[in-house]
């Protein structure tokens, strides 16, 4: 069959390997080249490395519009396949494929439509998360449903790891519904359940909050990790927090106060306190917290706490 895919970041490269593999690409469309890293050096996205890896034609365009859907259309393509492209399709580009384009979507629809499905459901604890490949209409993340799995996550996995092992698995799930397109024997089904909605996150959702339960900060850590990270403060300052994890049989603490431990530090919380791991003060490269937190040499008598912009007695 002929495909056109688009797609930008890494959890799309997956889908984009195996469909280049079975099918013929007529062209990868993705986002222009953008500016990384302390030299802001303009690199093209993951998905422009593997399609000149792979020798396939690259469209770079910002959004789909007219020039776009023009370039589109000149290929005759059969099918549309998207995996988080970062744009909307929209007519005419939406009818330009014979069978009209399917999108993989990170979470089991109609739950969590949106561009930040998989951090928004870590945040919120849902218990299951899962990929669907539906097909494209004009309205967000609302087509017929062609194919969807659940997938075991740990109950300690952060976005990016969750991000990483769906783009693998949720490409088979697209080939799938791709082949059976082809064939004949796709029977599309609608869209069934609760609707809920997955904005994308800005720096403020990375905020930790320890006056909360511990099981709603280390949901937070868990969604924001590592885009656009977890923080919080100390003495007004700002500290990223790297690595956060569960403490076992901890004593409690008031929240965001702290207590160095082996292995770390025990930081207080709502109810049972948690064990930050890796931390990166402001203008420092991430270090283990409990080297941090000896850097601070806390007086004799006095404790300090995280999201707090004074020091207080020891109890």
């Amino acid at each position: 069959m002929r495909l056109v895919f688009a797609g930008t970041p890494a959890a799309a490269v997956p889908t984009l390997r195996l469909l280049a593999a079975q099918h013929e690409i007529v062209a990868v469309v993705t986002r222009p080249d953008a500016p990384l890293g302390r030299k802001r050096i303009l690199t093209p996205s993951p998905v422009a490395q593997e399609a000149n890896a792979l020798g396939l034609p690259v469209i770079k365009a910002a959004r789909l519009d007219d020039e776009a859907t023009a370039r589109v259309a000149a290929l005759r393509p059969e099918l549309g396949v998207i995996v988080a492209y970062g744009g909307l399709v929209r007519e005419p580009l939406l009818s330009t494929p014979v069978h009209g384009w399917i999108n993989l979507h990170f979470s089991l629809l109609p739950a969590w439509r949106g561009a930040a499905p998989v951090q928004r459901a870590l945040i919120a604890g849902d218990a299951e998360l899962g990929a669907t490949v539906f097909q494209l209409v004009p309205e967000l993340d609302a087509g017929d449903v062609h194919a969807e799995r659940v997938f075991a996550v740990p109950d300690d996995a952060t976005a990016d790891v969750v991000l990483a092992s769906l783009a693998v698995d949720g490409a088979g799930l697209t080939a799938e519904a791709v082949a059976a397109i082809a064939d004949g024997s796709a029977r599309p089904r609608a869209q069934h359940g609760e609707v809920t909605h997955a904005a994308k996150l800005g720096l403020a959702d990375g905020l930790l909050s320890w006056h909360e339960p511990a099981d709603a900060v280390f949901a937070r850590y868990r969604g924001v990790t590592s885009e656009p990270g977890a923080h919080t403060t100390i003495d007004g300052a700002p500290l990223k927090v790297r690595e956060l994890a569960r403490a076992q049989d901890a004593d409690p603490l008031p929240p965001g106060e702290l207590r160095g431990v082996k292995g770390g530090v025990l930081v207080g919380t709502g109810s049972d306190p948690l064990l930050l791991v890796q931390v990166q003060p402001a203008g420092k490269a991430a270090m283990a917290a409990a080297d941090w937190f000896r850097g601070l040499r806390v007086p004799d008598g006095e404790t300090v706490r995280l999201g707090d912009d004074e020091r207080g007695e020891a109890r």
